[in-house]
């Protein structure tokens, strides 16, 4: 009798595990940051990018995994004219819209999307360009986006032309990167009609691998499956950022099994994280640099010769050995050495505080109190700010010059560091976001970038760099942009606008049981490829 009831409750067991849905999997990433919005276009962090663009939103053309090749997105193919100033997209057909509280579409993903993602950005007059007070798109004007593109013309619903002013070697590529996220028209015209513009930055609406589903600041970002994605179905059903800014609370986390992933483990915890059995840590070269951008506009910081002789101040070799602590090299160009083009044969300035003093004595500067901005995050381009900034501040003092260490929240940060009459220098850096010489130098140092809300944080403008620049990307020709790119460099090092630091090595600690998770060169963290073993 007993082994007959058995065998009924195992059957019935059997029977309910069957009928019962496959338990939901939640994968939980322990993000460095907040993000400054969920809008892609106006903003330029990786963490904005990691919380936005990459899981909720699609671009034309997409970065294939692990790669900065280009491969489709929206757009399935593409024709190029002969004279490279057409560029003729046929998009794809049957992308879903995702919906929200607000929000149900009427249409699929068209033509209209594309011309409105653009357009909004490249006119001041444009009824969406303004949509925030004050906001402004780093990338697009940095990339000179809005001289480029003559007209985007709406061949029909399916197919969309760009007409450009001049040849633009970088173009697809360019495209590809999350300020040209593409979002939808028929959205912005349901929140215009509510009074809710401004929640095209809060409750984003995308044709991505994840639906938005909640955000409580600075703590927890919220994201489901979209089960309505065009491209392959993520593996997982929710997704989950737990915003955790200390990177030993992020590895406690970790160890914990409260996350599964974490991003920028401190350079003193990798030995232990290696040796841990229930952890594994994947690493590679990153296509990255950190600098710190004197405001050349300001006395004496305008004088390049003050400039070089504060370079020549920092023991740069000391900060990569404590700060990097053996995961990253000493940075002389504004590109890291892993990029073609980089310029291997420029001298780096010497670390010589005895010559450095003399050139300021001999600048006529003495008694200089300057302020040093420090990044209360940490960066994959830089692990500690504030440890650099304290060790730069002792290096000035031996050559006579008094530094406070300043500091706000990464948004605040980020916006302030963009004024034209900021005081000091800050310390910031670069991740690449296509693989391409004019992402580094043209965004962060052509005059394109100079102003209020730009991304030149230098506030440097020299006519003969941005020529260089120019004519490389007017070229296909892979030599002579190599050769207009080394010499644009020549021409860097010798005004010196940054005091170039270090090129970090990049870690990303996971779970032993986490799959399919590709690290990117350009700093990316997607997961729409990533599955928890059981």
């Amino acid at each position: 009798m007993k082994l007959v009831t058995r065998s009924l409750l195992a059957a019935s067991a059997l029977a309910m595990m069957t009928a019962m849905p496959a338990l939901a999997k939640t994968f939980v990433y322990c993000s460095e940051a907040s993000p400054e919005g969920f809008d892609p276009a106006p903003y330029t962090a990786g963490t904005t990018f990691d919380a936005s663009a990459h899981p909720i939103f699609n671009r034309l053309v997409e970065f294939k995994k692990g790669t900065t090749e280009i491969e489709p997105g929206l757009a399935e193919t593409w024709d190029v004219s002969a004279d490279g100033l057409e560029y003729t997209f046929h998009l794809r057909h049957g992308v879903k819209w995702q919906s929200n509280e607000i929000f149900t579409p009427t249409r699929e993903f068209n033509a209209d999307d594309v011309i409105f993602s653009y357009e909004r950005q490249a006119s001041a007059e444009h009824p969406w360009n303004q949509y925030i007070p004050g906001v402004t798109y780093e990338y697009f004007d940095a990339m000179e986006m809005g001289s480029l593109i003559k007209e985007i013309v709406k061949v029909d619903d399916y197919t969309v032309k760009f007409v450009l002013t001049r040849p633009e070697a970088p173009f697809m590529a360019n495209i590809a990167m999350p300020f040209a996220s593409i979002i939808s028209a028929e959205y912005a015209d349901v929140l215009d009609k509510a009074g809710r513009r401004e929640d095209m930055n809060n409750l984003p609406i995308g044709t991505g691998p994840f639906k938005f589903v909640a955000y409580q600041k600075d703590a927890v970002i919220r994201y489901a499956k979209n089960p309505d994605y065009w491209g392959e179905a993520p593996k997982i059903d929710d997704l989950v950022f737990a915003i955790t800014p200390d990177a030993a609370v992020r590895l406690q986390k970790l160890k914990a099994g409260e996350c599964q992933l974490m991003p920028y483990p401190a350079p003193a915890d990798l030995e232990a994280i290696k040796a841990d059995p229930n952890l594994k840590v994947d690493e590679q070269a990153g296509l990255n640099v950190a600098y710190l951008a004197y405001n050349t506009t300001m006395a004496p910081f305008d004088n390049p010769k003050v400039r070089k002789a504060l370079n020549m101040a920092i023991n740069k070799q000391a900060i990569i050995d404590a700060v990097y602590q053996g995961a990253g090299q000493i940075a002389k160009n504004p590109i890291p050495p892993t990029m073609w083009s980089y310029n291997d044969a420029i001298a780096d300035d010497p670390y010589d505080p005895e010559a450095a003093k003399k050139i300021l004595a001999e600048e006529g500067v003495k008694d200089l109190s300057m302020k040093i901005w420090a990044m209360p995050v940490q960066r994959p381009y830089m692990p500690n700010a504030r440890r650099a900034a304290e060790m730069m501040q002792e290096d000035f003092a031996k050559v006579g010059v008094k530094v406070e260490i300043v500091t706000y929240e990464w948004g605040e940060y980020l916006k302030k560091s963009t004024e034209v009459n900021r005081d000091g220098a800050v310390i910031l850096g670069w991740t690449g976001d296509n693989g391409d010489p004019d992402n580094f130098m043209g965004v962060l140092l052509s005059c394109a970038g100079v102003g209020e809300g730009g991304s030149n944080r230098a506030q440097w403008c020299n006519e003969d760099f941005s020529a260089l620049l120019s004519q490389a990307k007017q070229t296909s020709d892979m030599a002579e942009r190599t050769r207009l790119y080394e010499e644009a460099q020549v021409i860097f090092k010798d005004q010196a606008p940054w005091a170039t630091l270090g090129h970090s090595t990049q870690y990303v600690p996971m779970a032993k049981n986490v799959t399919g998770f590709v690290m990117s060169p350009l700093g990316d963290f997607t997961f729409e490829t990533v599955d928890i073993e059981e």
